[in-house]
């Protein structure tokens, strides 16, 4: 499964990535707002990453940016996973490309395929500390649940507080995004 949207390509993780996933994300200003990566992020963790096989309602994508020169590189990684009963929303992204609204460009595009996947909504946190990724999510759509959570970071070592974030996609629709699109969902 692939994405395109305005500035970004999002695109399957693929075994032979390792070694660029591990250049991008192997900085403890990244991984440290992520509760599912250790640090330091290692060669064997990012060969596991990038080797996992995609879950067909809760895809993961590398994203990049397209150019001439191939092939584009990773800036960022963007998916769903499963958890508990809820579909979750998790992102991170190299620290040279925070503030460019890549972030908020990739997450409405996930939003998008979602739907067309028939999820009615998702749930997505970020610890207390990591305000810039809050921004993101309600530039998209997503409103705080008032709820705070302790969540484990395994890079931290430690349990740390989650705000939690929620968005009802609605009824699932086709990916082009017509009219019947709820506004928040349209893409800049």
């Amino acid at each position: 499964m692939f994405i395109r949207s305005e500035r970004l390509f999002l695109r399957p993780a693929w075994p032979e990535d390792w070694q660029e996933l591990l250049a991008r994300i192997a900085d403890e200003a990244v991984v440290k707002n992520l509760a599912k990566a250790p640090w330091p992020y290692t060669a064997e963790d990012a060969r596991r990453f990038a080797g996992q096989p995609q879950h067909p309602r809760c895809p993961h994508f590398f994203v990049t940016l397209p150019t001439s020169q191939e092939p584009a590189r990773i800036i960022g990684c963007i998916g769903l996973a499963e958890d508990g009963e809820n579909v979750e929303l998790g992102y991170w992204f190299a620290r040279e490309h925070w503030g460019k609204g890549f972030a908020t460009e990739a997450v409405r595009a996930v939003l998008r395929l979602a739907r067309v996947l028939g999820h009615r909504e998702l749930v997505a946190g970020h610890f207390v500390d990591n305000l810039a990724s809050g921004a993101v999510l309600r530039k998209a759509g997503f409103k705080p649940t008032g709820k705070l959570r302790q969540r484990f970071s395994l890079s931290r070592g430690h349990d740390v507080q989650s705000v939690e974030h929620r968005i009802v996609l609605g009824d699932k629709c086709d990916c082009d995004g017509g009219d019947d699109e709820p506004r928040s969902m349209r893409a800049a």
